[in-house]
């Protein structure tokens, strides 16, 4: 199944948002390496939290590729 234009960039626009989420979650544990421990802990909650969304938008990206999720033109 070919991707319309729309969707084509829907799911690049997925994909971005996604890699720059893990880009930012990658940027926070260097961070946090320096923190005390409980500092370091709610840090690593947020990294988490980054990743788990990252994965959910790469989802939606793989949604999109298999037809699942289709944009249409604007009204």
């Amino acid at each position: 199944m070919s991707l319309t234009k729309l969707n084509q960039d829907l799911r690049r626009d997925l994909k971005v948002a996604a890699f720059a989420l893990e880009e930012a979650a990658l940027d926070a544990f260097s961070k946090a390496q320096g923190y005390k421990e409980a500092e370091f802990l709610v840090a690593m909650e947020k990294v988490s939290k980054m990743h788990e969304q990252a994965d959910r938008l790469k989802a939606y990206a793989d949604e999109v590729k298999a037809g699942r999720i289709v944009r249409g033109k604007p009204l």
